[in-house]
This record gives C-alpha cells, structure tokens and sequence, in this order.
C-alpha cells in the first residue's frame, strides 16, 4: 500500500507511458514469482472457467495484465480529459437505467470486481447520472483517502464501509439526491452473506444491493465491465490502446406472491446468476485476488 501512495505521488508527473509501463511490470511481477494475490486469483479462476494447468498460468497472467491496467488507469484518471473518458468507454443496454431514473429518482446498479469501474463511475456520472457508492475503509488511512480523492475528482460520492451507518446513509441518500447507486458486491464484507448460484458455484454474495433497492423503492440492474481493443479514431480519442465496456442486464425483480422475507435472497440470486456468466465469459477481467465466499 506504502508503494501504492508512492505510485500517486509519481503519477502526477510521471508521462503516461512510464506508469503504464511500471503497472504492468508489477502485474508481470507478481504473476511470475506466484504472489499471495496471483495464487489466490488462479484458485477463483479456476473455479468460474475449469482451467488447470498451463491453460490456468495463461489465464492468470492474462488476469495480472488485466489488474496491472487498471491500477494504470486509476493512477491517469485525474489527468483524463472528459473527451478521453467518454472515447474509452462503450455502453450496452444502459438505457433502461436511465428510463428507471428518470422515472423513480434512483437505481441501484450491482458491479463484481471487474475490469475498471472507476472509469464506470467517471462516465456515468458525466453521462447518465451522478453516482453514489462504497469503498472499503483499507489501512493505512492514505491509501483510502486517495482513492477517495480520486473518485470525488471525477464527480462520485463515496461513503466509507462502516456497517448499517453506512447503509442508512445509502438509503437516505437514494431518496433524497437518486442517482446511480453503485455497489461492488460480488465478495461479502458484510459478514451476512447470501448463499446464490455464481459461475456453476454456490458462494455467498453481498445483500447489499438488494436490500438498498428494496429500502429505497427502485430498481436494480446488474453491470458487467470488461475490456477492449481500441481501434481507429476511437483509439487516437481515447489515448489508450484498450477502452471498456458497461453491458447492463436486465432490471432483476422479485416475481408476485415471493413471500417479503424472501425478496433479498430473490434479489441477490437474480443479479448472481447473470453476473456468474458474465464473468465467465471474462474471466481475465476479474479482478477478485482475494479470498471469494464459495461454499461448494
């Protein structure tokens, strides 16, 4: 983390080649002398894709780039014109999102942890609506402060993970400003998980989004983020050889008759179940280097 805040420092004047450059060293780093975080990666991969072997290194070392860039990107966000954010990112079927805002004030949009959803936030908050959300509370202070910083610079709220505070203020604040709520909910650090189907897996995934959709009234959306090759003019605007993707799936609703008790546990397997197979399909944009809540 010390090295972290060492990366902040040097990015504000570093070129932008030098610290994507010194981004992916690190990824490759830690992927050929089989690091904590790359172990930890292989075991979830391995679970959502059945890879062993040489075919799992491959995919890891794909995953390690995938983190490598993003870090990159975090560290050359402030620096990103509005122009550059916009060509980086390509939406797909966000338009009932803004239909359900437009309509209730709010909604509720539930990421895992892949590709760069800091990009996700600086767009949707220039383009959609103004975004709301949580960071965990990381040690030492800094290194939250600064990705606090970092997020608020390109327009976000952010409220620091402190347990049902946390979560009045979420609900409070849905009903009061609306906007996108956003909530990285795919590893639970509620301690309350909520077992679901994930990626052919039962794991336990966060409650939070649910119960904050149901508490404040709105709709709740599940978001996939992945990369891209860039091409063309859309790769001279953005400034990058790679852009993301926002794919949003459909609005997930508690079917008539579910009992009420039943409707976080609805909720969450309807969004688990759709996210499962997007990351699937993009694993080596899931970023999940730490311990993930399976149970089978």
């Amino acid at each position: 983390m010390n090295l972290l805040l060492t990366a902040w420092k040097a990015s504000r004047v570093l070129p932008r080649g030098v610290i994507r450059a010194g981004a992916g060293l690190g990824g490759w780093y830690v992927w050929v002398s089989r690091g904590k975080a790359c172990v930890r990666l292989e075991q979830n991969l391995e679970r959502v894709t059945g890879a062993t072997g040489r075919e799992l290194r491959r995919l890891s070392r794909a995953g390690m780039s995938s983190v490598a860039r993003y870090y990159a990107e975090m560290l050359e966000l402030p620096r990103m014109t509005p122009a550059q954010i916009e060509a980086r990112v390509r939406t797909v079927g966000v338009e009932p999102i803004k239909e359900a805002i437009a309509r209730d004030g709010a909604a509720v949009v539930v990421l895992s942890h892949s590709g760069n959803w800091d990009l996700v936030g600086a767009y949707t908050c220039r383009m959609i609506a103004p975004v709301t959300s949580v960071a965990e509370v990381l040690k030492p202070r800094e290194v939250f402060d600064q990705f606090v910083a970092v997020r608020e610079g390109v327009g976000m709220r952010i409220l620091g993970h402190e347990g049902s505070t946390t979560f009045r203020s979420l609900i409070s604040l849905g009903k009061s400003t609306g906007g996108v709520l956003a909530l990285l909910a795919d590893r639970d650090l509620s301690g309350s998980g909520v077992e679901v189907d994930f990626a052919g897996h039962r794991a336990r995934v966060a409650p939070g989004p649910a119960a904050l959709s149901l508490a404040v009234g709105c709709e709740l959306y599940p978001l996939a983020v992945y990369y891209e090759r860039l091409r063309g003019a859309r790769r001279r605007a953005a400034g990058s050889r790679w852009g993301i993707v926002m794919d949003a799936g459909r609005a997930i609703t508690v079917p008539d008759g579910t009992p009420k008790a039943d409707a976080v546990a609805t909720l969450s397997a309807g969004w688990a179940a759709w996210m499962g197979e997007r990351v699937r399909e993009h694993a080596v944009d899931w970023h999940m280097l730490q311990r993930f809540g399976w149970v089978d």
